[in-house]
């Protein structure tokens, strides 16, 4: 999993959160869930899940409750409230996905889209194969970061290039 700087992740009224392995929160992405309202995952319940290799990209606002599937790619500037998305969906950049719908897998929710109501998200087609190929090449990109990260800076140093004492931090968090 990655999430990058400045992504605000607040569970502080409707929690829990859920994101699976392989996921990638990008810079200025926001997740937030309310006090009431939930979803449900094998069981569980959630203010917001999200699945394996999901891509929340660059200022996108996923909002509780929510589900996201796996293998989704949530285009930047869109917005993910209320809703439950299918596996290997496309959702474009400037989108609104909304209003207690289900979009059914690999659904292709175009750019500025509102997808408000359930006839509205059953008329929406396949993800072509040019939107599932970038979605693929962000998935690969943002997958090597915490490699990359922890060659960079090594299990003694933090993500700001900072040498911190672990052990310090370690207490602190008890």
């Amino acid at each position: 999993m990655f999430i990058a700087p400045l992504v605000s992740i607040r569970a502080d009224e409707g929690s829990p959160f859920f994101i699976d392995s392989y996921t990638n929160i990008q810079a200025g992405a926001i997740l937030h869930g309310l006090e009431h309202g939930r979803v449900l995952h094998k069981g569980k319940e959630y203010s917001i899940y999200i699945g394996k290799h999901v891509s929340c990209t660059h200022g996108c606002i996923i909002h509780g409750p929510c589900k996201i599937e796996d293998n989704v790619f949530v285009g930047f500037h869109s917005i993910v409230y209320d809703a439950i998305v299918g596996a290997g969906c496309y959702i474009s950049f400037n989108t609104l996905v909304t209003g207690g719908i289900k979009l059914r897998p690999n659904r292709y929710v175009p750019a500025g889209a509102i997808i408000d109501t359930q006839e509205k998200s059953d008329r929406l087609g396949p993800v072509p194969e040019s939107q599932r190929e970038f979605a693929q090449e962000v998935q690969y990109v943002n997958n090597a970061f915490p490699c990359a990260y922890f060659m960079l800076f090594g299990p003694k140093k933090c993500s700001c290039g900072l040498i911190c004492d672990q052990k310090n931090i370690k207490d602190i968090a008890k």
